[in-house]
């Protein structure tokens, strides 16, 4: 499997897939053909369908030029190896191509060519799944992190001490502003309220409240184009900080056990993203919040002191109890109904560590199987319910709307 470096990255929202993704696309086919004088980007499936919403022709035209760049919209179809896929091509004063190139945003940021292998990351990891690497542990008595710092080395507790400070400071710069969403909804910011109301109520609404707060902080940030972490996508980018930064307040953890807490909660997304999926165009927000749950669940259970097994229990509840989610984002935007899933996964994340920590650990479904269903459910839900707001809730709002229109 390839780096955790792969999974965490620090960039600007809206969505990892739709944004991240082309324009790193975009950038490598820059330095391919920086003698192009015009480009024409073509948009597929999903990236076209929500690529307004999720500002991926901006992400593009950012890197290739407004003044230069014509980018074609193509959402009813879709290229053979992923949904969202996109086609560059560069051109001479004379019209002429110079040269192509097709790709696929395949979540998480990460970019992956038709048929190329020249960006595929180096695999350091050894063994290829949860269960493979939790036997291993129990025989040599290591600890998940433990085995994070085997194959990656010590330079990655650097990395992900810069990965920690992000998080930190977007759940921060959420809890301090207010105002509107940018985009079509007229969405308000909930964070500072919520954390507001949290702060003055009793007792037995604070773990919801505050860990509520925290989630909304750093969704709302992505959703504004703000500085987050993908953990492991940016629609899914506030659950791992929440945990953890509510965590932080109550159980008191080291520095040091953080980016512990970190590195598991790395090497379990790296699992569904080898072996499943972290695209909600490919899988649906099971592959998004479903996988940032499990992660954020895996981490607060290694910080209440849980073992191997425990840890990969509370990471398969946090996977198994959001199979099915589909994705459908109102109005092709990260905000309805992403951001309060953020907050709703931020919950169970922190109930799943509990219960597993109260077990033994036994339990009759393995992680890994949980991954493999996750990713045959995915591909069996129909297109309209996988990021491509033609369907669900996204389909209820835009039908409110015209008739909302219609009326005036």
């Amino acid at each position: 499997m390839e780096s955790i470096r792969e999974l965490y990255r620090i960039g600007v929202g809206p969505s990892s897939s739709h944004t991240m993704g082309p324009k790193k696309a975009a950038e490598s086919f820059l330095a391919k053909y920086p003698e192009a004088k015009t480009f024409r980007v073509t948009l597929y499936g999903s990236l076209a369908a929500t690529g307004k919403g999720h500002l991926t022709d901006w992400a593009v035209l950012q890197v290739l030029g407004s003044e230069r760049t014509e980018v074609i919209w193509k959402a009813e179809v879709e290229l053979p190896d992923h949904p969202n896929g996109l086609e560059f091509e560069a051109l001479d004063d004379k019209g002429g191509v110079l040269g192509s190139w097709q790709a696929y945003s395949v979540g998480g940021g990460a970019v992956r060519g038709a048929g190329d292998d020249e960006e595929a990351p180096e695999q350091v990891y050894d063994l290829p799944d949860l269960t493979s690497i939790m036997e291993m542990c129990e025989e040599k008595g290591l600890t998940y992190w433990e085995y994070v710092e085997q194959c990656e080395g010590k330079d990655i507790w650097s990395f992900l001490e810069t990965v920690w400070e992000t998080m930190e400071a977007s759940v921060e710069r959420g809890l301090d502003t207010q105002g509107v969403l940018p985009g079509s909804i007229g969405l308000k910011r909930q964070a500072w309220s919520y954390f507001k109301k949290a702060k003055l109520s009793g007792q037995d609404i604070q773990q919801t409240g505050r860990v509520t707060a925290y989630a909304l902080a750093v969704a709302e940030e992505n959703a504004a184009g703000g500085t987050i972490v993908t953990a492991p996508t940016c629609g899914a980018s506030g659950i791992v900080p929440a945990v953890l930064y509510y965590l932080r307040e109550t159980q008191q953890p080291t520095h040091t056990e953080i980016l512990h807490a970190l590195a598991t909660a790395g090497l379990i997304g790296t699992i569904i993203k080898q072996n499943g999926s972290i695209s909600g165009a490919e899988v649906g927000c099971q592959g998004e919040v479903g996988s940032a749950c499990a992660m954020a669940a895996a981490a607060a259970t290694q910080i209440m002191g849980g073992s191997v097994r425990q840890i990969e229990y509370a990471a398969e509840m946090g996977l198994e109890h959001h199979l099915g989610l589909t994705c459908d984002p109102v109005d092709g935007l990260v905000q309805i109904p992403c951001i309060e899933r953020n907050a709703c996964a931020s919950s169970r994340a922190l109930s799943r560590a509990q219960m597993a920590y109260l077990s033994d650990g036994r339990h009759r479904i393995p992680f890994d199987e949980v991954v493999q269903v996750m990713k045959q459910t995915g591909h069996d839900l129909p297109s309209l319910y996988r990021e491509t707001s033609t369907g669900g809730l996204a389909k209820v709002y835009g039908d409110r709307m015209k008739k909302t229109l219609q009326g005036c």
